[in-house]
């Protein structure tokens, strides 16, 4: 009995100089790490205009629970409980400089990392201050005015030159009715430039809006004409879509074939409605309406409805300028809706209608492909808009039913990241005090990347294309 003591007391002697061994007696050994947190976005110094989002990514180990915070109440939300590893967009509220940190706790501590310093500037709409008339957009043989559409040409070829400003003329000259016009002029984007005539066909009556394929070639929205002509760039007039059911077409926009989506040509309609015209080169392939429900109303001067179609490639998202509802509405994936793939509840007006109509809700099998992100504020009417080389809009109001105490002719810029849409201040950009001036809004920028945004002014003596810039 006394070995097998003797041999107990061995056994427990080793079981404990093994734990000493392993950290348990004097902290030398074994002991669970602290949490590492490293971010993969952004991994260096980022310069942004405000109303861009910044794009966080993270990854922890050893963490149990993790939080995020900012340097500075500007840099948009980022506080609060965080995933372990995550990413999301945080979208900055002001200018300045802003530090965004993970901390994550774990059973051996903390850890946290920190991402480099961010720089907001200002928005660019801010930035911009000079304006410069290019030249009238009058049709130097009908002498069709009003100018609504318009597009900067992508290429060189028949009658256009690549930069070239395309523009299309709402009232005929012969009587100046508003619906009638049915010219297509060009203009070199040149102080001092003259109008050369593209086109003239009863297939453009009411022309209100352009976009240009790589080609040159000229898809125009005419309202009263209740058709989508298809101009090349010598200025011949086709009507290949003659056979598409629309609703008098009110916007236009082209997106180029990405992956396995094909080229294409969305068309907004006075009827409400969104049709998408796949293309094969200049040929239509397929038509399919993905959108109905929008409000349309009113007449020549005064009409309410989708127009302004901007497409953002890099995100393959559509953004409408929604009249009625003083709106602007984003559509993601739109490559990706079906048919009938969203139905909006415009709430439209039957009698005594006003404006602006109720927030727009949506349904249908792609109604989480579509929201509003921009409503009310500064926005009066709106009818048109353009991309910004950061990924913002600029917005022009249409200034329907204005109201003495409403400044009129104000640009808007929109951000797709930015809680509200709205960034920075409205700008003025017809100040002649006479509503309504502006229509067609087109961007691009210079070679050393500055942004230049060109819009129609109906207001100017004689019609004209103007160039906004710093």
């Amino acid at each position: 009995m006394r070995v097998y003591g003797h041999r107990s007391r061995i056994a427990i002697y080793g079981i404990v100089g093994l734990l000493g061994a392993c950290g348990g007696g004097g902290g030398s050994g074994y002991s669970t790490p602290p949490p590492t947190v490293t971010f993969s976005s952004p991994a260096q110094a980022t310069t942004i205009n405000l109303g861009q989002g910044v794009k966080l990514g993270w990854t922890s180990s050893n963490a149990m629970s993790c939080s995020g915070s900012m340097s500075s109440s500007m840099g948009g939300a980022f506080s609060g409980t965080q995933p372990m590893s995550g990413a999301t967009t945080a979208a900055p509220i002001a200018t300045g400089t802003v530090t965004y940190t993970v901390t994550c706790m774990g059973a051996g501590g903390t850890g946290s990392a920190s991402t480099p310093v961010v720089t907001v500037n200002p928005n660019v709409l801010s930035t911009l201050a000079t304006i410069v008339t290019i030249g009238s957009t009058v049709d130097p043989m009908e002498g069709g005015n009003n100018p609504y559409g318009l597009v900067i040409a992508p290429a060189t070829a028949g009658l256009i030159t690549q930069g070239d400003l395309v523009v299309c003329n709402f009232n005929d000259g012969a009587t100046m009715t508003q619906g009638a016009g049915t010219t297509i002029v060009g203009l070199h984007p040149t102080p001092g430039a003259k109008p050369y005539r593209i086109a003239q066909s009863a297939s453009l009556k009411g022309c209100n809006a352009l976009t240009m394929l790589p080609d040159d070639s000229i898809s125009a929205a005419g309202y009263s004409a209740n058709q989508n002509p298809l101009v090349t760039a010598a200025g011949v007039v086709n009507t290949p879509f003659s056979s598409d059911t629309l609703g008098h077409p009110w916007g236009e926009a082209y997106a180029a074939a990405n992956g396995q989506n094909p080229a294409a040509l969305y068309v907004s309609n006075m009827d409400g409605s969104i049709d998408r015209v796949a293309l094969n080169g200049d040929a239509q392939s397929s038509f399919t309406k993905i959108l109905t429900g929008f409000c349309g109303a009113g007449a020549p001067g005064s009409i309410y409805a989708p127009a302004g179609l901007t497409y953002d490639p890099s995100i393959d998202t559509l953004y409408v300028v929604d009249t009625s509802s003083y709106s602007v509405v984003a559509l993601a994936n739109v490559a990706s809706i079906g048919a009938g793939g969203v139905t909006v509840n415009g709430q439209c007006p039957s009698s005594n209608p006003t404006y602006p109509t109720p927030m727009l809700t949506f349904a249908g099998p792609s109604a989480t492909s579509a929201r509003v992100i921009a409503n009310g504020g500064p926005l009066i009417a709106p009818i048109s808009a353009a991309l910004l080389a950061d990924g913002d809009l600029i917005v022009g109001n249409g200034d329907i039913g204005i109201t003495s105490s409403q400044m009129p002719n104000l640009a808007v810029e929109v951000s797709p990241s930015v809680p509200g849409g709205f960034v920075g201040q409205p700008k003025q950009l017809d100040t002649s005090g006479i509503a309504g001036a502006l229509f067609g809004i087109a961007a691009t920028t210079d070679g050393q990347g500055n942004q230049i945004i060109y819009f129609n002014d109906d207001s100017s003596t004689p019609t004209s294309v103007m160039r906004l810039s710093k």
